[in-house]
């Protein structure tokens, strides 16, 4: 019988055999152009910012491109970010509206990706922050905030869930923050 470990080290043994993949760096900030941490380093006030997904309508978007480039680069996996640092979700999540389904675009980036890597055979990869800047508790931490802490934690737990329950299989999760 498998054992837990057994399937750890498998999946490790995936991961350094497909050894080259995409790594997407790409949201709400990219809309502006500056980088993903823009938000924190320009000290963009938070109704500014969340006034940027009014705007924030990629009608280029093209997942599938994106997959073939992969695929014909002889790339295994990609990984997309799912949501950075300031909060907003590429995918639908029914934890928050500062999400793209719920603003300007009105579409599920996630779910377009993630469609276009299986039909491309690639590795479905989602990057996640746990730093989520919406939330001031973040800022505080959880000794001078314990119960804004409490529901940041929460938060994240639900987002995750619902990433790994709403889109299939995920063959790789990339934590930061």
């Amino acid at each position: 019988m498998e054992t837990q470990s057994d399937r750890q080290l498998a999946r490790l043994r995936w991961f350094q055999e497909a050894r080259f993949g995409m790594f997407i760096h790409w949201g709400l900030y990219s809309h502006i152009g500056r980088g993903e941490w823009v938000r924190y380093q320009e000290a963009i006030p938070s109704e500014e910012y969340t006034n940027l997904a009014l705007q924030f309508n990629p009608r280029n978007f093209d997942a599938n491109g994106w997959a073939q480039l992969a695929k014909a680069a002889g790339m295994r996996y990609m990984v997309l970010t799912a949501k950075h640092h300031d909060g907003f979700c590429l995918f639908d999540s029914q934890h928050t509206d500062f999400t793209a389904p719920r603003t300007a675009s009105q579409r599920d980036f996630v779910a377009e990706y993630v469609s276009a890597c299986r039909k491309a055979g690639l590795g479905v990869g989602l990057y996640f922050s746990v730093k989520d800047w919406s939330f001031p508790a973040y800022f505080e931490g959880p000794e001078q905030n314990p119960t804004g802490w409490n529901a940041l934690v929460d938060h994240v737990h639900r987002q995750v869930e619902e990433l790994l329950t709403n889109y299939g299989k995920i063959d790789i999760l990339w934590y930061d923050g």
